[in-house]
C-alpha cells in the first residue's frame, strides 16, 4: 500500500470520529424535547415506542459489524470496536427509559384493573345498600307498629291515683271526712302504738301508716333489650324463698291459719297476701281485701328496677316467669276493685298497664279495656286504640270491640251534634257498625235481652226470629268470648239511648236477612275464618273474673280454708315459719268487723277470738263463747 493511500484512509477515519460526537449531540437534542413531555401522554403509544426501542440495538450491531469487516487493518478493528462499544453504550442509555415505560404500563394496567374492580365493588355495594335499605325499611315498619302500640298504651300517671279521682267525683271535703273516719277506725281496731317510720311514696297505691316497713325481700333484674322493649323479671331473696316453701306446705293441706302465720314473719309475701285477699272478699270484708292487695302492689313497686318507667309502656315482664305472675294477679284484682269503687279512669290506666307488660295478654285485659274506656268516656282513645294496637286492624272481629266501637261512635256523634260539628272523615256510622256486629255475632242479642234485662214485647218477638234464636255459634272460642262480653258489658246497655239504637239496628238486620240471604252466608264465612280453631283458645280466662257480682261463702267453699286434722301437725312441724312457737293460734280482733263474717269465721276450728287462754277479756268470750268447744 502506498503512503498516499494510507494517509487518505487515516483522514477518513478521523473525519468519521469527528462526526460521531455531533451525531450523538443531534440524537440527544432530538430526544430532549421528548423528555420534557408529560409522561402520561405516552400511555397511549407504549406499543409503538416499545417496537422502536427494540429495533435500534439490532441496526447498530449490524452497522458496527459491517465496518469491522470492511476494514482490514488490525488497528482499525480496535478503533471500530471502540467506536461500536461507545455507540452501544450510548444506545444502552435507552434501556432505563424502556424499563420505566414498562413499569408505567404495568402500573397503568394495574390502576385500570383496580378501577374496574372498584367499579364492580361499587355496584355490589350499591346492591347491598339497596337490600339493607329494604330490610331497614321493613324493620322500620315493624318498629313503627311497635311504637304505635307502645304510644297508645302509655299510662297517664296522674290518673292512677284512685283518691284523686274520688275527689274529682265527690269533692275534697267528702273524701277527707271519709278518710279521717277510716283512720280513726283503723286505730281503734288495731289498738296499741306502732313504731313510727316513713313509708315510701309509690304510684300504684298510697301506703297507709300502719303498714310494716318494706323488708327488701324482692328485687328486679334486667334481662335484655329487644325491639325497643326492656325485658325484666323479679328476683326473690333467700328469706322469701323460705317463706314460699312454708306457703306451699300450708297450701297443700288447705290450712288458712298457717298461711296467715307466714305473714307474721314475712308481711310482704305476695302469694300469702293474694290468698288472704281472696278469703276476705269471699267473707265480705272488701276493705280488708283491698288492703291486702295494696300491700302486695306496694311491695312489688318497691322492688322496681330503675329501667322501669311505668308511663312509657315499653317494659316487658313476661308472665312465663314464675316470679312475675303475682304482679299480673294483683293488678287485675286491683283493677276490678277500682271499678267497683267507681274509679273507671284509674281502672282504665291499670288495664293499659296490664296490656303493656306482656303482649300475650295472659290476664285477658283486652276483653275489658273497652268497657273501662266507655265508662271513663274515653271514646276517642278507644277508636285510636283499635286502629293502632294491632297492625292488621282485626280487633273489631272480637265481640267486645264489635259492639263497643259502635257505642263509641254513637257517643261521638252525639258530641258532634251538641257542638254543631260535622265529621268530614269517611267513617262508618254507629248504625252501620252495630249492624255489622249483629250480623257477625247474632247470639249476643238473646243473651243481652236475658241479662240486661230487656222486657219489652218487641224483644220477646225478636229473639224468636230464626237469625237470633240460637244462643251458641258452635265455635268454642267465640262462645266463650261472648259470655265474657255479656258478663262484663251488660250494664252499658241499660241506657235508654243505646236501647233505642239497638232496636233500630235490629230492625234493619231483620230486613236485610229477609231480603238478601247471601249477606248472612258472607258473615258466617267471616266468622269461621276469624275463629277457625275447634278448641277454646281462651279457656284460661274465667267468666267469673269479669263479673261484678261477688261470690258468697258456702260450706263447700269453706272446706278449702280448712286443714285436715291428720296432716296438719306433721307437715307444719317441719316449717317453723308457718307454725308459730308454742302452737298457739293468732288471736283475732272483732272490733268494727262484719257480724256475718265473724259468725262464719267462728265455725273454723283454728279461729281464736281470745278468752281465758288467750287473755283477751270478756268481750271475746261474749262474741264467741263456744269457740273452744267448736275447736274440740
Amino acid at each position: 500500500m502506498s503512503v498516499r493511500l494510507l494517509k487518505k484512509i487515516l483522514k477518513e477515519q478521523e473525519a468519521q470520529q469527528l462526526q460521531l460526537p455531533s451525531s450523538e449531540d443531534e440524537d440527544c437534542d432530538s430526544q430532549s424535547p421528548d423528555s420534557k413531555k408529560n409522561p402520561f401522554d405516552l400511555l397511549g403509544n407504549d406499543d409503538n415506542e416499545e417496537s422502536d426501542d427494540q429495533d435500534v440495538p439490532e441496526a447498530e450491531f449490524q452497522s458496527a459489524a459491517a465496518d469491522a469487516q470492511s476494514r482490514g487493518n488490525s488497528d482499525e478493528p480496535e478503533k471500530t470496536l471502540v467506536g461500536s462499544t461507545s455507540e452501544l453504550v450510548s444506545s444502552s442509555n435507552h434501556k432505563p427509559r424502556k424499563k420505566k415505560k414498562k413499569r408505567e404500563k404495568k402500573e397503568s394496567s394495574h390502576h385500570n384493573g383496580l378501577r374496574k374492580s372498584s367499579d364492580f365493588d361499587q355496584i355490589l355495594e350499591n346492591l347491598s345498600i339497596d337490600v339493607k335499605n329494604e330490610k331497614e325499611h321493613r324493620r322500620d315498619d315493624h318498629s313503627d307498629i311497635i311504637e304505635q302500640a307502645v304510644s297508645v298504651l302509655q299510662v297517664n300517671q296522674k290518673y292512677l291515683n284512685a283518691e284523686m279521682e274520688l275527689r274529682r267525683i265527690f269533692g275534697s271535703k267528702v273524701v277527707k271526712s271519709f278518710e279521717s273516719s277510716q283512720v280513726g277506725s283503723s286505730r281503734n281496731t288495731r289498738g296499741g302504738r306502732r313504731g313510727s317510720h316513713n313509708t315510701r311514696k309509690t304510684i300504684l297505691v298510697t301506703p297507709l301508716d300502719h303498714w310494716p316497713r318494706w323488708d327488701g325481700s324482692l328485687s328486679m333484674e334486667f334481662l335484655e333489650a329487644s325491639g325497643r322493649r326492656n325485658h325484666l323479671r323479679y328476683v326473690q331473696s333467700s328469706s322469701y324463698v323460705q317463706a314460699q316453701r312454708a306457703f306451699e306446705a300450708a297450701k297443700a293441706i288447705h290450712d288458712f291459719n298457717a298461711i296467715a302465720s307466714v305473714l307474721l314473719y314475712h308481711p310482704y309475701h305476695l302469694d300469702s297476701l293474694l290468698t288472704i285477699a281472696e278469703y276476705f272478699k269471699i267473707v265480705g270484708e272488701h276493705q280488708m281485701s283491698a288492703d291486702a292487695i295494696g300491700k302486695c302492689l306496694y311491695a312489688l313497686e318497691c322492688a322496681w328496677h330503675p329501667l322501669f318507667p311505668l308511663w312509657q309502656g315499653n317494659i316487658q315482664l313476661k308472665y312465663s316467669h314464675e316470679t312475675n305472675r303475682p304482679l299480673f294477679k294483683a293488678l287485675f284484682i286491683h283493677m276490678n276493685n277500682l271499678e267497683r269503687r267507681g274509679c273507671h279512669r284509674s281502672a282504665l290506666e291499670v288495664c293499659k298497664l296490664l296490656l303493656s307488660l306482656d303482649i300475650d295478654d295472659p290476664m285477658g285485659a283486652m276483653f275489658c279495656v273497652d268497657y273501662f274506656a266507655l265508662r271513663a268516656e274515653e271514646y276517642s282513645w278507644l277508636e285510636e286504640f283499635s286502629e293502632k294496637y294491632k297492625s292488621d286492624n282485626s280487633l273489631w272481629l272480637f265481640p267486645n270491640f264489635s259492639f263497643s266501637l259502635a257505642i263509641c261512635r254513637f257517643y261521638l256523634e252525639q258530641e258532634d251534634l251538641k257542638k254543631d260539628m260535622h265529621d268530614d272523615d269517611a267513617k262508618a256510622s254507629s248504625v252501620d257498625l252495630l249492624k255489622h256486629a249483629l250480623m257477625l255475632h247474632p247470639s249476643v242479642l238473646k243473651k243481652l235481652v236475658i241479662k240486661v234485662p230487656l222486657k219489652d214485647q218487641f224483644w220477646m218477638k225478636t229473639v224468636e226470629h230464626r237469625f237470633f234464636r240460637s244462643e251458641h255459634m258452635g265455635i268454642p272460642s267465640l262462645d266463650h268470648l261472648i259470655n265474657i262480653y255479656i258478663e262484663r258489658n251488660y250494664l252499658i246497655w241499660r241506657f235508654p239511648g243505646l236501647q233505642k239504637l239497638l232496636r233500630d239496628t235490629v230492625e234493619l238486620v231483620i230486613e236485610t236477612v229477609e231480603t238478601n240471604r247471601s249477606d248472612t252466608e258472607d258473615w258466617a264465612c267471616v266468622r269461621k275464618e276469624a275463629f277457625s280453631s275447634t278448641k277454646n283458645e281462651y279457656g284460661h280466662l274465667l267468666v267469673s273474673d269479669f263479673s261484678d257480682s261477688m261470690a258468697s261463702i258456702s260450706p263447700e267453699n269453706m272446706q278449702q280454708f280448712m286443714g285436715e286434722p291428720g296432716m296438719r301437725g306433721g307437715v307444719l312441724a317441719q316449717n317453723p315459719v308457718a307454725n308459730p312457737a308454742g302452737g298457739a293460734h293468732v288471736v283475732r280482733d272483732v272490733a268494727d268487723r262484719s257480724a256475718l263474717a265473724v259468725l262464719f269465721e267462728s265455725i273454723l276450728p283454728w279461729v281464736n277470738y281470745g278468752g281465758e287462754d288467750g287473755g283477751r277479756g270478756e268481750d271475746a268470750d261474749h262474741v264467741n263463747p263456744n269457740a273452744q268447744d267448736n275447736a274440740d
